[in-house]
C-alpha cells in the first residue's frame, strides 16, 4: 500500500438501540392505563355479556403515541398481568379462564390493535400532529379488535358468524367514537413531543 493510499476499512454493523428506561416506563404507564381503563364503566351489554370500557380507546392511544413496538408491548404487559392473576381486566377478573371465555377474542387481539395504531401513526410522519390522519389507523384498529371479536364469540359460544357479528354489533359506534378522541388526544401529544416515537416506534 502506498502512502497515497487509504486503509479500506470494514464498518462495523450498527448496533440495535437498546430500550432505554423512558422506553420502558412509558410501556408500564400505558399497561396501568389499560388496566385503569377496563374498570371506567365496564357495563356488560348484548346477548354475550360483553362489558364495555374505554380499554379501546386506552390502547389506540398507546399505540398512536409509543409506536408499534412500545404499544404491542404495553398491550402484551397488560395481558400479563391478568393472565398472572392480577384483576386487571373488565368486571375485576384475572386468570388464564379469562382466555377462554366469550371476550377472549378481543383481549388475544389488544397487542395488535396497538401495533397497527402505533403503526399507522409512523407512517403519516410529520402529519401525526393532525387527528384526522391519526384516525386512519385508529379506525384501522377497531377493525382488527372487532373482527377478533367476533372469531372468539363465535368459537366461544358455539354461535353462528352472523348471531357473533350482532352480540359484537353495540360496540361499534361507541369504539368508533374512542378512536376519534384517542386521535385527538395522540395529535396534542405529538403536537407538544414531536420526537416521542423517535427511532423506537
Amino acid at each position: 500500500m502506498t502512502a497515497t493510499q487509504t486503509p479500506t476499512t470494514t464498518s462495523a454493523p450498527v448496533a440495535r438501540r437498546r430500550f432505554t428506561t423512558t422506553d420502558l416506563a412509558l410501556i408500564a404507564v400505558f399497561a396501568a392505563l389499560i388496566a385503569a381503563a377496563a374498570y371506567t364503566a365496564a357495563i356488560p351489554v348484548g346477548g354475550a355479556g360483553v362489558p364495555i370500557t374505554l380499554q379501546t380507546f386506552a390502547l389506540i392511544l398507546a399505540g398512536l403515541v409509543l409506536g408499534p413496538v412500545r404499544g404491542f408491548l404495553a398491550a402484551s404487559l397488560y395481558l400479563l398481568l391478568g393472565l398472572i392473576g392480577l384483576p386487571v381486566f373488565a368486571e375485576h377478573t384475572s386468570g388464564a379462564a379469562v382466555f377462554t371465555g366469550p371476550t377472549a377474542g378481543y383481549l388475544y387481539s389488544f397487542p395488535f390493535l396497538a401495533a397497527v395504531a402505533g403503526l399507522g401513526a409512523v407512517l403519516v410522519g410529520a402529519n401525526r400532529t393532525r387527528a384526522l390522519f391519526l384516525f386512519v389507523p385508529a379506525v384501522a384498529a377497531v377493525l382488527v379488535n372487532h373482527a377478533a371479536g367476533i372469531t372468539g364469540l363465535h368459537l366461544a359460544l358455539d354461535v353462528s358468524w352472523a348471531k357473533a357479528a350482532s352480540f359484537d354489533a353495540p360496540f361499534w359506534v361507541g369504539d368508533l367514537v374512542k378512536a376519534a378522541v384517542a386521535a385527538i388526544v395522540a395529535a396534542e401529544v405529538h403536537r407538544a413531543f414531536p420526537q416521542l416515537l423517535g427511532r423506537r416506534g
